[in-house]
């Protein structure tokens, strides 16, 4: 018999950012270290480079950061603590509520980088985070269901 659980829309915030922290967030810095490497290296490769191509190569960065963080917290890890195994299922059934939380970090970081770097054109760096955190949000969601109706399909 399965048991159903009410959980309030609070609850269920609360439950989003515990899966969300519990991502790979080492590995996912690393690989956002690596993109925004990259990208440093390919502006100065073509002989352009300036605060602007700084704040875009910081922010391809942040997007690989959260997509990779946020996309680990929603697959899981099989060897989990027991403490995080419950959350971990919440998580896997809900990859698009736990997608929100990196997408949400992604915008607020994003607009502040990009803020800081080139001022002026606060409704444009909102709308280049909004469209960035939306990709997060989607990876994210995407990742999770891929995972859980692969999962489900195999047992």
């Amino acid at each position: 018999m399965k048991r159903t659980e009410e959980i309030s829309r609070a609850g269920e915030r609360q439950l989003a950012v515990a899966s969300a922290t519990l991502g790979p967030w080492r590995s996912a810095a690393v690989v956002g270290g690596l993109g925004t490497a990259v990208a440093v290296g390919a502006d100065l490769l073509g002989g352009h480079f300036g605060l602007r191509l700084l704040a875009s190569s910081l922010s391809l960065g942040l997007l690989l950061l959260f997509a990779v963080g946020g996309a680990g917290a929603v697959v899981g890890d099989p060897g989990a603590e027991p403490r995080d195994r419950r959350i971990r299922r919440w998580a896997r059934d809900h990859p698009w509520q736990v997608g929100a939380i990196p997408a949400g970090a992604m915008l607020v970081s994003d607009v502040v980088i990009r803020e800081v770097l080139t001022p002026g054109a606060l409704f444009g760096n909102i709308w280049d985070g909004l469209w960035r955190a939306a990709l997060v949000a989607a990876v994210v969601g995407v990742v999770g269901s891929v995972a859980a109706s692969h999962r489900r399909g195999n047992g």
